[in-house]
This record gives C-alpha cells, sequence and structure tokens, in this order.
C-alpha cells in the first residue's frame, strides 16, 4: 500500500457531503480495493490468523416468521482460510471478521487513513471507530436490524442491495430497539415484506461506500460474492440515546411501565442517560442474550459447505 494510497482513500468527498454527512442517507467513493488486503489470497491470510472467539461464519435460517433469515452459527475449527473463502463463494455462508480492521497492523493502519480523512474533511476528531469485514455469499441475507451506533459501510467487491426504512414507530418500535439493548447477540428487529414499499432500495457497487442516519433499519440481499468493510463508531447523541432507552427497557421488563423516548423532553433524556449508564456500571441492567448454539459445520464434501450438526453452545 502506497502512500499516496493511504492519503486519498475518499476519492469524490466534497463540502455537500459534509453537510450531509450523520444526517442523510449517503453514498460516497473509496479507493480500498487499491490497498490489495482484500483479494481472496489476503483474505484467506487473515482468516487463517484471525482470533477465533472474534470470527463469525454462518448461514441463515428459515424465511418464515417475524425474524426471517436470522443466522444460524457454524464451527469453522478445522478450515483453513482459502476453504472458508470458497464456502463463502459457492454457499450460503456468511463471514463477519470481528474487529479485523484494529487488531491486525495492517488492516489498522488503513482504518487510521480512512477515519483520518474523514475527520480532516468533516472536523470530527473523535471518531475511535471498529472495523470488521464482512465476507459473504452470492445469496446471503442480512436480516433486517438496527445497528446501535454510527455505521458506515465500505463496499469492496461484489454487488450488494440495501433497504433503508424509516425511523418511525411503525419500522422501529421502541419496545423492540430497547430489546437490541439488552441482547448481545441479536440486533434483529421484527419485519414482513408489505414493510419494503416504504424502503429506500440502493444497489451498491464495488468502490461505493454508504452511511445513514443513526439507527435507521436496513436489511441487506446480496448479488453476487461480497467483500466490504463495517465500521461504527459512538457519539454523544447514540450514547445519549442509548443508555437512555436502558433505562426504559428497565423500567418496561421490571415494573410494567410504558417508558417513550421520544415523548420526552431533552432533561429527562438526559436524567435517564445518567441513569442507564449508572445501570450499566452496576450491571443491573438485564442481559437477554439467548445462548449461542451452533448448529452446523463448515464442511467442504458436504451440500453448500454446510452440515448439520447437534447443536451445542459456542465454545470457541
Amino acid at each position: 500500500m502506497t502512500d499516496t494510497v493511504k492519503k486519498n482513500m475518499l476519492a469524490d468527498w466534497n463540502a455537500e457531503k459534509t453537510v450531509a454527512f450523520q444526517k442523510e442517507i449517503l453514498t460516497f467513493q473509496h479507493r480500498l480495493i487499491e490497498t490489495g488486503l482484500f483479494t481472496d489470497e489476503a483474505l484467506a491470510e487473515l482468516l487463517n490468523k484471525h482470533p477465533s472467539e472474534e470470527l463469525d461464519v454462518c448461514t441463515m435460517g428459515t424465511s418464515e416468521g417475524p425474524f426471517p433469515n436470522r443466522f444460524r452459527t457454524g464451527d469453522f475449527r478445522d478450515v483453513d482460510g482459502m476453504t472458508l473463502i470458497d464456502a463463502a463463494k459457492a454457499g450460503a455462508v456468511w463471514i463477519n471478521v470481528r474487529r479485523a480492521m484494529n487488531i491486525h497492523p495492517e488492516y489498522r493502519t488503513v482504518l487510521n487513513s480512512i477515519y483520518g480523512e474523514l475527520a480532516e474533511q468533516t472536523g470530527n476528531q473523535a471518531f475511535n471507530p471498529k472495523g470488521g469485514i464482512l465476507i459473504s455469499s452470492p445469496v446471503a441475507r442480512v436480516p433486517y436490524h438496527v445497528d446501535k451506533t454510527e455505521t458506515i459501510l465500505w463496499h469492496i467487491r461484489g454487488k450488494k442491495r440495501i433497504y433503508l426504512y424509516p425511523r418511525t414507530e411503525d419500522f422501529l418500535p421502541e419496545a423492540a430497539y430497547e430489546a437490541t439493548l439488552t441482547d448481545l447477540i441479536n440486533d434483529d428487529l421484527p419485519y414482513n415484506e408489505s414493510m419494503d414499499a416504504n424502503a429506500k432500495i440502493i444497489d451498491l457497487q464495488p468502490g461505493q461506500a454508504l452511511t445513514w442516519p443513526l439507527n435507521s433499519p436496513h436489511r441487506v440481499d446480496n448479488r453476487a460474492f461480497c467483500v466490504s468493510i463495517t465500521t461504527e463508531y459512538s457519539t454523544k447523541e447514540s450514547g445519549l440515546r442509548n443508555s437512555a432507552m436502558l433505562t426504559n427497557a428497565v423500567l418496561r421488563s421490571k415494573f410494567g411501565m410504558n417508558p417513550s423516548y421520544h415523548a420526552d423532553g431533552p432533561l429527562k433524556r438526559k436524567t435517564k442517560s445518567v441513569m442507564g449508564r449508572a445501570l450499566r456500571k452496576a450491571r443491573l441492567a438485564p442481559n437477554t442474550s439467548p445462548t449461542d448454539y451452533v448448529t452446523f459445520k463448515v464442511d467442504p464434501k458436504a451440500d453448500n459447505y454446510i452440515a448439520d450438526t447437534e447443536p451445542f453452545e459456542r465454545n470457541f
């Protein structure tokens, strides 16, 4: 990766994008492919050295019910990196290399570069981002969900279709969002196909990045084998909102109340935010995370590389 590439990752940023950043659905161009870190060979090497506890290899579950395509966890421990790449290309496998952009020096250099440029362009000097790499099959579908922090999707290879939905109670019920704050595994939201009539659809091409207003519900359908980076960072807005709504989750679950973040004024939100941080620090907030069960094994001899197994609790 040359110094020129390091300093010019954002290809078409301008003043209009700075105004729209974090306020609107925004696409822009990047040059991440030029780093050479996202070829099959580079990704296979990354998978071989990445900590297993920071790696998720999944497939989609049933397409029925209010949470369609919820991910199933797979066992990948005796499979090398290139075989995992092959599985993602040929089957229904979705790979999340969590915190890859933070853990490994060569990728961390890229993360620092792109956010250094964003800081220069936007004046925001406190991003402190985390970044994972997504490697996914041509038929992968990411369930309807919400991110609890500001998010940027940096697309590198393949084609993705992104569905972004309004941030209203019909699409992002407060009780459902509160549930994601107490569940450390799932951030899925209830979904039905009729909601798509109100979605903004974006076909993301290689070299494009996409960001959206905080907490915009969304889902993703692949159109080809895909490689992307997903980065997230907290802001004062996301921190205040999440802490206040954690307090609301406690009020709802423990005291049968029906609180509303949207109905609260600024002072009440700040008070609840302080309470929420205290609840989390004191470990008094509920933990509704389900047990993470492994239900299949990555097997090159199996159809779609997926061999179902007797469920067992993930311990790797």
